[in-house]
């Protein structure tokens, strides 16, 4: 339980991160668009870097939340194998991580609109 509220702030973090930097890139596109700025080249990388580090961090925290949930459910199994635990419980795979998984396939879509100018997004 106690990995699924860390996951959760990093997701809140990531989250922050990746729509903060759409938004700079964004801001900074239409305003090139429009005439206004000649060269939108920094804030674009500005936005293009706190996406992907916002991309970084959800992934590192993914791999975390794996890393600790196999490692519960290997303890849990040699508690059964020493009678410790006699009753079988599965560790289901957490709603937390589903939507981290969501998340990290909307950064990456991000960066396609960003980097390759697919129009992901519309």
């Amino acid at each position: 339980m106690s990995d699924d509220r860390t996951l959760m702030s990093v997701i809140c973090t990531s989250l922050s991160l990746i729509g903060f930097g759409f938004t700079v890139y964004q801001t900074f596109q239409k305003l090139h668009d429009a005439g206004t700025i000649a060269n939108p080249n920094a804030p674009r990388n500005f936005g293009i870097i706190l996406v992907l580090l916002g991309i970084v961090m959800l992934v590192v925290g993914m791999i975390h939340h794996v890393l600790f949930m196999l490692e519960l459910r290997r303890t849990r199994a040699g508690m059964k194998r020493q009678g410790l635990v006699h009753a079988d419980s599965r560790f289901p795979v957490s709603i937390t991580f589903m939507v981290s998984l969501g998340l990290l396939l909307l950064g990456f879509a991000a960066i396609a609109n960003m980097v390759f100018k697919a129009a992901v997004f519309g």
